[in-house]
């Protein structure tokens, strides 16, 4: 019900913008999240925003590069990232949350199957 996209390799110092199409239902009234596991790692909070946009959280090692945005309409929730850097590689997962946005991951009701981000030096 989550397809997330847009992942692949980019030099440090790119951007990548990764979409999360949600089908089968309506996400208009869930808040919506970005998570990432990187290899030999714990899955990690990285953005989530509100139902309605209107309010938006970040990792602190994100912020200033990563903006979470959403489109109702089209049911989608976008990641753009950019000056990436090699620390950022990890698989990337959107969730959504039948509450409010959320940085604890137990409180995502629904995931996607990831997108890979890969960051060379």
């Amino acid at each position: 019900q989550l397809q997330a996209s847009g992942g692949g390799l980019v030099q440090a110092g790119g951007s990548l913008r990764l979409s999360c199409a949600a089908s089968g239902r309506t996400f208009s009234s869930y808040g919506m999240g970005w998570f990432r596991q990187a290899p030999g790692k714990e899955r990690e909070f990285v953005a989530a925003i509100s139902w309605s946009g209107s309010s938006t959280y970040y990792q602190d090692s994100v912020k200033g590069r990563f903006t979470i945005s959403r489109n109702n309409a089209k049911n989608t929730v976008y990641l753009q990232m950019n000056s990436l850097k090699p620390e950022d590689t990890a698989v990337y997962y959107c969730a959504a949350a039948a509450g409010r946005a959320t940085m604890k991951s137990g409180e995502y009701d629904y995931w996607g199957q990831g997108t890979l981000v890969t960051v060379s030096s």
